[in-house]
């Protein structure tokens, strides 16, 4: 294309842009703006809450293929609002490095936007690092791990937004409460691989969720709690699969504490800030 080619075509775009955005443009008359309201109500047909079996398949596929998995790894990172002094909400993330052996092995190392964290659970304990603050806080859990989380939540409010990608059951959780679910097509920009997405809504949560077409495993959830009126956003991003790798036997085993106070394995205050927990009836998923 020529330069003077180049500059005619910037000049349409720009008076087509013009055009259709408004400022000094014209107007259409007031019975052409009902006609094309009409018309586009009248081409968009009505959407009716339900179940659609494709999109349900897709989200049984994705937790039969995590259910299966004896052990898994993979990284977490999650990006969520949270209010601002101004009103207008302000992101902050957490990156957690995960691992996972069923049915009683799990290891969480968590650099966060504030206080990094660690969580071991070897079947018996379950051990809660601050780092930074050499602090621990040691206690005794159940034998499996989905036992083992709501533990963790009861007692200390420790809560991770990929719940559901490591319980016995990921379906279950999906399934409690799923009131609507459609397909949404095909995606070949997350992940670096082409994903089937979908849209459900469960519990009272709106969820869009990205999903290997070949391997079903999740790459995002992006998620907002309905009776959230903020519409706060919350976005769990899957990557570093590895299902059913050996994983080393001390892999589940908190490092050398011996130096750092030991704290109670108790809930924080609570009036602490909201963003990333779970609602009150719920502790699985929900990518909160």
């Amino acid at each position: 294309m020529t330069h003077a080619n180049l500059l005619r075509r910037i000049v349409v775009i720009a008076l087509g842009l013009a055009l259709t955005t408004g400022g000094y443009a014209q107007q259409p008359p007031h019975s052409a703006k009902v006609a094309a309201k009409t018309t586009a109500k009248s081409a968009v047909p009505t959407f009716k809450p339900g179940l659609e079996p494709r999109a349900v398949d897709i989200l049984k596929a994705a937790c039969a293929r995590l259910a299966a998995a004896r052990s898994m790894s993979f990284t977490a990172v999650v990006s969520y609002e949270s209010p601002s002094r101004l009103g207008t909400p302000l992101v902050y993330s957490t990156r957690s490095e995960v691992v996972m052996q069923r049915p009683d092995k799990l290891r969480v190392v968590t650099l966060d936007d504030g206080p990094a964290s660690d969580f071991y659970y070897d079947g018996k304990t379950m051990t809660a690092v601050a780092p930074a603050e050499k602090l621990v806080a040691v206690a005794d859990a159940p034998p499996t791990i989905d036992a083992a989380l709501q533990a963790a939540f009861d007692s200390g409010a420790i809560y991770f937004p990929f719940t559901d990608v490591i319980v016995a059951d990921p379906y279950k959780d999906i399934a409690d409460g799923l009131t609507t679910a459609f397909y949404i097509g095909q995606s070949k920009v997350v992940g670096a691989t082409t994903t089937d997405m979908v849209a459900y809504v469960t519990g009272g949560v709106f969820v869009q969720i990205w999903i290997g077409a070949e391997d079903k495993l999740p790459r995002r959830i992006y998620a907002i709690y309905l009776n959230d009126r903020l519409r706060l956003r919350h976005v769990l991003e899957l990557s570093d699969w590895q299902l059913d790798r050996p994983v080393a036997a001390d892999a589940f085993t908190a490092p050398d504490i011996s130096g750092a106070a030991r704290i109670a394995f108790a809930r924080p205050d609570a009036t602490d800030a909201p963003g990333m927990k779970p609602p009150p009836k719920a502790l699985h998923h929900k990518v909160q």
